[in-house]
């Protein structure tokens, strides 16, 4: 019963669209029908006032050579198509402005008569006349009457036929069309019944269900690579079809990234987990009596922990950024001030290095002080990594073609150009041999470029092997506040 419902519902939905849409069409024809029409009797008409204006012109040519005829006359024209009768008033009528008046009709009135209406047979008209009153050389006025009856009556004939083929093809029209819509809309009217069946599962035999499942069933996680036919798709859902290949490849790659990453974690952690779980045992077999390896042990678990937290720190710190859920708080401040507070710390906690700052003037920019600290940090961790005992790394903040920079320069052991494309990949490494001695997670560099991108800068990177690497945050500047002090400078 709820079956026959539903598709009771969907047969009223489908003949409520052919509807709608047939009587669109059947409406915008029917209208541009009439519009031809009027077209049509328009240029009838303009061709009909031409053809009268030219038959009255050579009767005018003739009356000037043969003068007005009598009334005798007129009776006898009058068996004729038209006549000609003497006046006994001036001309009446209208001239034409728009047009140019033929010779021997400079002054002539007009006037078209269908006042007799049309005959009982719907074909003819009991009068037609064209009318052109003027004066005669000698100063006589006169009236042409021409008949144009017979004119009349063949563009009602024709009209007439027009107007009932116009009906016939309306008619035809408006049942192929509904055919046709049908036709087109029988692809999405089956994937509404798709739809609508998968609502009620459990109203649908299991060879529905099996059919339904078809192409659907084998797009899963481990077959993401499974795409619908767009050639063998009808063209109206040819975009549709390409719309969801693209939604597919985009998840496709999603879930490749997030298995890499997961991966990588896994590895990362792996390590940790194994030196704690070796000096577990250590202190287990031997440690327990003596106090060196005892303190060997808790020395090691506590830097692997350190390292651990540390990882699971900025692995959640990716994760919200990949989920958009990191909250940024921007506020205006002087990004001259970050970079000397990162300067001391570091120059207070590494004594192995020698460090220098380069600033003079400020650098205001509108970021989250926070995430910018945190970041430049990063940057300078990196330098003091890969530099030797003594090597010098610079600081430097400054403003260069309208935007603010921030760089970070040393003299380490560089990158090779091939390295340079994937640094700032997730848990990549330039040199795998040095990763557990610098103690490098491989995350640090994708969190500052997360960082810079989320504030609509960049990270420039430039590295000699052998040489040294400078790496510069590139942040939008505040130009307001650069323009304020700089005229402050100035009136000073």
């Amino acid at each position: 019963m709820a079956k026959s419902k539903q598709q009771n519902t969907v047969g009223r939905i489908k003949s409520s669209i052919v509807m709608r849409l047939n009587s669109r069409l059947f409406l915008r024809l029917l209208g541009i029908y009439v519009c031809m029409d009027l077209l049509l009797c328009l240029l009838a008409f303009g061709g009909l006032v031409v053809w009268s204006e030219h038959q009255c012109a050579s009767i005018a040519a003739l009356v000037e050579t043969r003068g007005v005829p009598s009334a005798e006359a007129t009776v006898w024209m009058a068996a004729g198509d038209y006549t000609v009768s003497a006046l006994d008033r001036p001309p009446q009528g209208i001239s034409y402005p728009f047009f140019r008046p033929l010779d021997g009709l400079e002054e002539a009135r007009h006037t078209i008569d269908l006042g007799g209406g049309l005959a009982p047979d719907g074909l003819t008209v009991t009068r037609a006349a064209y009318t052109v009153e003027l004066y005669s050389g000698a100063g006589e006025p006169y009236a042409i009457v021409l008949d144009i009856n017979g004119p009349v009556r063949v563009m009602l004939i024709s009209l007439q036929v027009m107007m009932v083929c116009q009906g016939i093809s309306l008619l035809c029209n408006l049942f192929k069309n509904a055919g046709t819509i049908r036709r087109s809309l029988r692809p999405i009217q089956e994937l509404a019944a798709a739809a609508s069946r998968l609502g009620h599962a459990d109203q649908m035999s299991p060879e529905e269900l099996r059919a339904l499942a078809g192409k659907l069933d084998r797009i899963n996680a481990t077959h993401l690579d499974e795409r619908i036919s767009v050639n063998g798709t009808q063209k109206e859902l040819q975009t549709l079809a390409a719309a969801i290949n693209a939604m597919l490849d985009r998840i496709n790659e999603a879930y490749d990234s997030q298995m890499r990453f997961v991966s990588d974690a896994s590895h990362e952690l792996r390590t940790p987990i194994a030196v704690i779980q070796g000096y577990a045992n250590l202190l287990d077999r031997w440690g327990k009596d003596d106090p060196d390896t005892r303190q060997e042990a808790i020395d090691a678990i506590r830097q692997e922990a350190a390292s651990m937290k540390e990882l699971v720190e900025q692995l959640l710190f990716l994760a919200r950024g990949d989920n958009d859920s990191m909250h940024l708080s921007p506020e205006l401040f002087d990004l001259t001030e970050v970079a000397a507070e990162v300067y001391r710390e570091t120059e207070m906690i590494d004594k192995s290095h020698v460090f220098e700052g380069k600033w003079s003037l400020p650098v205001p920019v509108r970021a989250d002080i926070g995430l910018t600290k945190q970041a430049l940090r990063i940057l300078v961790d990196n330098s003091v990594k890969y530099t030797p005992t003594g090597g010098k790394i610079t600081l430097s903040a400054g403003i260069r073609a309208g935007a603010a920079i921030l760089s970070v320069q040393d003299e380490g052991q560089g990158m090779r150009a091939a390295d340079l494309p994937y640094i700032f990949d997730r848990f990549y490494r330039t040199d795998q041999s040095r990763a557990r001695q610098t103690g490098g997670t491989g995350l640090g560099l994708s969190i500052a470029r997360w960082i810079v991108e989320r504030h609509g800068g960049w990270l420039e990177v430039t590295s000699w092997e052998g040489v040294g690497t400078r790496m510069t945050m590139v942040l939008p500047l505040e130009h307001a506040a650069a323009g304020g002090e700089e005229a402050a400078r100035q009136s000073a």
